[in-house]
């Protein structure tokens, strides 16, 4: 995409939000920044009356709110999800993503995220005792906000609007 394609192209955030506990911080972010946020679930919830702010109530299946974020995925667009899954394909799509504690999934560590969240699967599922992930604090919340910002701020340098 050049320089001139993406200045007519909008950012959009994406919410994978049935468990997403930084929605809050979108909305402050997409405001301050005025970007558009799509907030994707597979049941309605409550999202704030703002122009920015788009619901979409998908099917309940297992894999409807990935799969629709994910066919839209594509550069100026940053998705927020704790699915590694999600993630890649979003990635891959040349779109941005940011997990609920700031990580931010690239081209060039996605696949080490896979690769580990499937080697943990397998541990799981031959009995083995993980600790699973640690619980969500304030500094995880700051450096959500932090890489959400800058991955904004990036996304306008690169002429998305």
């Amino acid at each position: 995409m050049t320089r001139l394609d993406a200045q007519a192209s909008p950012i959009t955030i994406f919410v994978d939000a049935d468990a997403c506990p930084v929605k809050e911080e979108v909305y402050r972010v997409a405001e301050r920044r005025a970007v558009r946020v799509v907030v994707v679930a597979n049941r309605p919830i409550l999202v704030p009356r703002a122009a920015f702010v788009e619901r979409a109530v998908v099917a309940a299946d297992a894999d409807a709110a990935d799969d629709f974020i994910a066919a839209r995925a594509a550069p100026g667009t940053v998705t927020i999800t704790a699915d590694v899954p999600l993630a890649a394909r979003c990635v891959a799509a040349g779109g941005e993503a940011i997990s609920p504690t700031g990580k931010a999934f690239t081209s060039a560590n996605v696949g080490l995220a896979l690769a580990t969240r499937d080697l943990m699967a397998e541990l799981r599922e031959a009995g083995e005792q993980t600790r699973g992930p640690k619980p969500f604090s304030r500094k995880d919340r700051s450096a959500f906000l932090a890489a959400l910002d800058l991955a904004v701020v990036r996304l306008r340098r690169r002429g998305f609007s």
